[in-house]
């Protein structure tokens, strides 16, 4: 089953804290093995200087994650998060951010996915990370 953001939007509600709901996530594409969520630019997530905080940016990442194996498998199964690095390249000050997912393979009980993060609008990457994901349904 190839799924749609409307998906993405359903899994999200459905499956995530509530500190994560009110990151504000939204979930512009999925596809077999791919997503892009916004992290919409707030305030509230912002760190002394005025950027956008690193915690932030690591909660969305992981969470695009969990969007992009879904997408791969054709539906939510519960998994959880083995591994996550993350290396900050540049701030981002008043924008929203896109995170975008490619599952680099996925297997029975484990899943590889690369993440790269850019400012809406700027092709300059601001964060690269990769995570592993154990499957456990």
């Amino acid at each position: 089953m190839t799924l749609k953001p409307a998906d993405g939007e359903k899994i999200l509600r459905e499956n995530f804290a509530p500190w994560v709901l009110e990151l504000g996530l939204s979930v512009e594409e999925v596809g077999d093995g791919t997503a892009v969520l916004r992290l919409p630019w707030s305030d509230r997530l912002a760190r002394e200087g005025g950027g956008l905080s690193g915690q932030a940016m690591m909660a969305a990442a992981d969470t695009a994650v969990v969007i992009a194996v879904s997408g791969a498998r054709g539906g939510f199964v519960p998994m959880t998060t083995v591994q996550l690095s993350t290396s900050f390249q540049r701030p981002v000050v008043g924008r929203d951010v896109l995170v975008s997912v490619r599952v680099t393979k996925l297997g029975r009980t484990l899943a590889f996915a690369d993440v790269t993060l850019v400012a809406d609008g700027d092709s300059a990457v601001v964060a690269q990370a990769s995570a592993v994901y154990a499957i456990m349904g």
